[in-house]
């Protein structure tokens, strides 16, 4: 899968999913740092990445729907530590194994993940 990590992010969670075989690039890679949210949600959606931040603007899905996206994943630690950033990363990877991103809006929080999707129309 490939990734795009927000500036918010250290270089342990890029490691982390490095590791587990997916593709990650980093905003500060594209020197995008500093870039609107638009901007970086427009990138991802370009290179068909799913973000990954801890910036809960992404959270609103009336602004940066999920549905074109290769997904939004949200990072929601309890305390802005390394180690719990770090976890809260491994278990986004559990969570793949189990569900795909693409289009949908995820929100983890230690020891879950909550899912977005839109809603079917009216049949």
């Amino acid at each position: 899968m490939k990734f795009k990590l927000d500036e918010n992010l250290g270089l342990g969670v890029a490691r982390i999913l490095r590791e587990a075989g997916h593709d990650v690039s980093t905003v500060y890679d594209q020197k995008l740092h500093g870039a609107a949210d638009q901007t970086i949600y427009d990138v991802c959606r370009q290179e068909q990445r799913c973000l990954v931040t801890l910036d809960l603007d992404f959270g609103n899905v009336l602004r940066f729907p999920p549905e074109p996206t290769a997904g939004i994943v949200v990072l929601r630690p309890d305390k802005a530590l390394i180690n719990t950033i770090e976890t809260l990363a491994r278990q986004l990877l559990a969570g793949l194994m189990q569900e795909n991103v693409a289009g949908r809006l995820w929100i983890v929080e230690l020891g879950r993940v909550r899912i977005h999707q839109a809603s079917e129309p009216n049949e």
